[in-house]
């Protein structure tokens, strides 16, 4: 290992004779940020300028400057209480989706990661194992996730199959709108909830147990201790996650691309599958379209970050306070 950064050694002291012993660091952090450029800062640069211009062109030198024409494309309805009034209205139906969406699954991540965690902090057999046995869906790829419940949720697949198997008959699982929309709740949530478990847990166990003992010898019931002890110690994880979780399901895209792709008609249909159709996906790559599109989830996206920040502030203050 020594001869190997040997190599390296001429390479090292060259870089310091040419720029100082204060300088030196660049030579490190150089490549890393031209490879944060080229693949992060210079993709956002070429998102505003096609956001702002029109045409079919691929090139940006090709694509006339059309102001914003493109959101008044996007954001022109007669009637905004009905989608169809809409210029583009596969667009607010994906906004009204990912809303949707957003506003379910956030609410029973919530729900299901707080009980889990409980209940993995709790002393029970085998809770080692069932702390692994609950996060490693996280592992799976989204695509390997979708691919497996695609198999047992089509028509020929395995819930089928035991439902035929009882005298039932078999159900449209992924062709029905309604049914399409709830298999995505809940894939998402089998997805990703050991994440969140793991996060909650975390804030549980950081709780002093000294707490816990005097709210015993008080003879406070469950209900009570769970209410003013352990939520409001744990309020600051329950923000974080809150966060996390609505941001991640406003970028929603692989999975259900995979097990929907966005069907049955548009049911399925969130905001990053629209970018994705309209710049890629379908015969006249509308990139001006797409690119105002990321532009307006991106100031979503902002703005729940702000919120985040606001909120921990507002939690930090809150300890100094008591």
């Amino acid at each position: 290992m020594g001869f190997f950064f040997n190599l390296f050694e001429p390479v090292f002291r060259l870089g310091q004779k040419l720029l100082g012993s204060s300088r030196i660091g660049w030579l490190f952090v150089g490549p890393n940020l031209l490879i944060i450029s080229i693949f992060t800062f210079l993709p956002i640069v070429a998102n505003l300028v096609y956001a702002f211009t029109g045409g079919v062109n691929l090139l940006p030198t090709q694509r006339p400057y059309a102001g914003l024409e493109n959101f008044a494309i996007l954001l022109e309805c007669r009637d905004y209480t009905d989608l169809q009034s809409c210029r583009t209205d596969i667009f607010w139906r994906s906004i009204f989706n990912t809303v949707k969406f957003s506003l379910i699954q956030v609410a029973l991540m919530l729900f299901f990661s707080l009980v889990t965690a409980l209940v993995l902090n709790r002393k029970i057999i085998g809770r080692g194992f069932w702390r692994g046995v609950f996060f490693y869906p996280v592992l799976l790829s989204p695509v390997v996730v979708a691919l497996i419940w695609k198999w047992l949720l089509q028509s020929q697949g395995v819930f089928n199959a035991g439902l035929v198997a009882m005298g039932a008959q078999p159900m449209d699982w992924l062709l029905d709108r309604h049914w399409a929309f709830f298999w995505v709740v809940v894939v998402s949530i089998w997805a990703h909830m050991g994440f969140y478990t793991l996060i909650l847990l975390a804030g549980l166990q950081a709780i002093p147990k000294d707490v816990y003992e005097a709210a015993e010898m008080d003879a406070a019931k469950p209900f009570r201790v769970l209410y003013r002890i352990t939520l409001p110690l744990l309020m600051p994880n329950l923000i974080v996650v809150l966060v996390l979780v609505m941001i991640r399901a406003v970028q929603s895209f692989d999975e259900v691309f995979v097990l929907t792709g966005g069907g049955p008609g548009s049911a399925t249909t969130f905001i990053v599958q629209y970018i994705y159709q309209t710049g890629f996906a379908e015969q006249i790559h509308l990139y001006g379209l797409a690119a105002a599109a990321s532009l307006i989830l991106a100031v979503g996206l902002m703005a729940l970050t702000l919120v985040q920040l606001r909120l921990s502030k507002a939690g930090e203050a809150g300890k100094v306070k008591k």
